[in-house]
């Protein structure tokens, strides 16, 4: 199918886990919520039968922010930053714990209520899904609306969906008109839609990447479309020049790819500053606890168990290298994740500063396959 004929949509949940919280919560509408933490920060129902929530200053400990309501971002919080760092800017905030059992429940009920309408879906996280609808007779505007409605019927919750000729672009467009946004964006729309922005706005351009184009006079998207690309090639290397320099121009051939079984689940960030391996040891290890725990989640989400534990890093200078292990059983248990993926870690030399970090699993089974043949499970035991 040509390019500009597809229409590929890429559907957000808005601040899922804490849109979650707040149906059953409905009294913290409107206000700085954080889920993080340790799970002894639960509300408590006082004798007049109203309940108490733990503010952020309240907190003590190692935890990460897993995520936060778009008030609570207003003040400076984000995920993957550490709660006693976010307590600093929003010491005020509510503090939920994380509950995955619930999150992985509304995730189910939107992606069925999504199936309803279109089967052509590739689950990209506990909170977002990539739908082909080129095939659909609809007319866009209100096949959108039909599946935000949907979302909404099965959850009570609003997500953001932008439609587009593929994948790059439609990803871009889900984030611009948060929360409860759509947006119809065609190829010819680009310069006026999406050159005007700013580099960062591309998936996988992070502070560090949009710090170096800036250094080159490079901040919007259209000036890096307008950029030589051997130019991104001498500062970037050769792949992740040539990335740049089709993502600027909207450039993206990946097809929506809906078979059942992933070949591996990662997460990975980009962070904010290079981190330094030891004087930002306590940021690095909350981060790299927060992606084991991610990841691990994803896995019981799709119904996952996996074996081979991979770290990503990128360097401070965009040497990128990968890491990785294989465990003796499956599992999707953050803990032996964590432990898998520090072994990984002991075998890089970390003298330079660190600006992204990355766990993924692959070799994976699902769990009803691990279960339902007993021989198999004798031999490689499945950890829950």
């Amino acid at each position: 199918m040509n390019a500009s004929l597809r229409r590929i949509a890429h559907l957000d949940m808005d601040a899922f886990y804490a849109s979650v919280e707040l149906l059953r919560y409905p009294e913290l509408q409107g206000l700085p919520v954080v889920i993080g933490g340790r799970g002894e920060h639960q509300p408590v129902v006082r004798a007049d039968g109203r309940r108490h929530f733990f503010r952020l200053r309240e907190y003590t400990g190692r935890g990460v922010i897993t995520t936060a309501t778009y008030e609570a971002r207003a003040l400076g919080v984000h995920s993957a930053m550490g709660v006693m760092k976010a307590a600093q800017l929003a010491p005020d905030a509510i503090l939920l714990p994380v509950d995955f059992a619930i999150y992985r429940h509304y995730s189910r009920l939107f992606k069925a209520a999504v199936s309803s309408i279109t089967p052509q879906i590739e689950d990209s996280g506990i909170d977002e899904i990539y739908l082909d609808l080129s095939d659909l007779p609809d007319e866009l505007l209100p096949l959108a609306k039909r599946i935000k409605k949907a979302v909404k019927d099965a959850t009570g919750l609003s997500c953001s969906i932008g439609i587009t000729p593929n994948k790059l672009l439609s990803k871009i467009c889900s984030d611009l008109e948060k929360p409860d946004g759509l947006i119809i964006l065609e190829i010819s729309d680009i310069p006026k839609r999406i050159w005007p922005l700013p580099v960062h706005k591309i998936n996988g351009i992070g502070p560090k990447a949009a710090k170096k184009l800036a250094s080159l006079g490079i901040t919007t998207i259209a000036e890096l479309a307008q950029a030589e690309l051997s130019l991104l090639r001498f500062h970037f290397g050769r792949s992740y020049s040539i990335w740049l320099y089709e993502a600027s121009r909207g450039i993206d051939q990946r097809p929506v790819i809906n078979d059942a079984k992933p070949k591996s689940i990662s997460r990975e960030t980009t962070f904010e500053r290079d981190l330094h391996p030891r004087q930002d040891r306590s940021d690095l290890s909350e981060a790299f606890t927060a992606l084991c725990i991610q990841v691990a989640d994803d896995l019981k989400c799709k119904g996952y168990v996996g074996r081979t534990v991979s770290i990503k890093l990128r360097f401070e200078d965009f040497l990128t290298l990968t890491r990785d292990c294989s465990l003796t059983i499956y599992t999707c248990d953050p803990v032996l994740i964590r432990r898998a993926a520090g072994e990984c870690l002991r075998r890089v030399s970390l003298k330079k500063r660190i600006r992204l970090l990355g766990i993924k699993i692959t070799t994976l089974c699902s769990v009803n396959a691990a279960y339902g043949n007993e021989s198999r499970q004798r031999e490689l035991p499945l950890v829950p």
